[in-house]
């Protein structure tokens, strides 16, 4: 009895941590509390606790803009947030992300000025 209860234990923690909260394309466009100078989109895929995807930023204004980025990464234990390191053709920088309730939070950590420091995405599709 006791090793049932630790295999039906085992798979809801299996189970839980192997949901792709990540996956998606995630955009600053219909963010209320944005600055509207610019718009961040993420296009990214989860799978085994990776990510990959691309990242780019558009605006009128030429010195946001930066063409398409590679984004690599990797989730935490608990899928509750993610590491992620973009690379572009001005430099790298590293950020983490945390979803909650339909939106991604986006936190830089460091490196080069390309992605905004703090930001709210929304889930487009």
């Amino acid at each position: 009895m006791k090793k049932i209860i630790l295999l039906f234990l085992f798979i809801s923690f299996s189970t839980y941590a192997q949901t792709s909260r990540f996956t998606g394309t995630w955009s600053t466009e219909n963010c209320t509390n944005c600055s509207k100078e610019y718009i961040l989109t993420l296009n990214i895929a989860q799978s085994n606790g990776k990510i990959f995807g691309t990242a780019e930023i558009t605006s009128s204004n030429e010195k946001f803009v930066t063409g398409v980025m590679e984004v690599t990464g990797h989730v935490s234990t608990h899928g509750e947030k993610a590491q992620i390191n973009i690379k572009g053709k001005d430099g790298s920088t590293n950020a983490v992300l945390f979803v909650s309730e339909g939106l991604l939070q986006f936190n830089k950590r460091g490196g080069a000025d390309l992605v905004p420091k703090e930001t709210f995405l929304a889930k487009i599709n």
